[in-house]
């Protein structure tokens, strides 16, 4: 199965800057101009807060890992074992993706490790995932 199998989020008005961003080789996320809060996932308001004075904003791309699980069983698009993670963006907010680039065993994928985005063309639309700090593409 190709990666172009893989599932694909429904597109919403909200979230094309994030994949317009994903496209180009960018993390985009947003932020509060009241209260400065980054966060994630796209909406037209602050979760903190409640402003709609928000704008949109390339993140560093790094993050650590904070929880994970590798999963053994067959899923659509995805040859097993791989990872469903939620990883911590240096700018404070939280996002599930994939462990790439790495053994997908306990050993390799560790808590707090050091990530860098990295990017999965599924055809029409491009997603962020996650691999070891300093890995270079496979």
């Amino acid at each position: 199965m190709s990666l172009a199998d893989r599932p694909k989020p429904m597109m919403v008005p909200e979230t094309e800057f994030f994949f317009e961003g994903a496209r180009a080789g960018e993390l985009r996320i947003q932020r509060c101009n009241a209260c400065d809060k980054a966060y994630f996932p796209p909406r037209p308001f602050c979760p903190e807060c409640g402003s709609r004075d928000v704008s949109v904003i390339k993140a560093s791309g790094r993050a650590t890992l904070y929880s994970y699980i590798i999963n053994h069983m067959p899923a659509p698009g995805y040859e097993p074992p791989f990872s469903v993670a939620v990883v911590t963006l240096e700018e404070g907010p939280r996002m599930m993706s994939n462990i790439v680039d790495c053994p997908q065993t306990p050993e390799a994928i560790q808590l707090d490790m050091d990530l860098e985005v990295t990017f999965e063309d599924r055809g029409d639309v491009t997603m962020p995932q996650f691999r070891p700090a300093g890995k270079d593409s496979a």
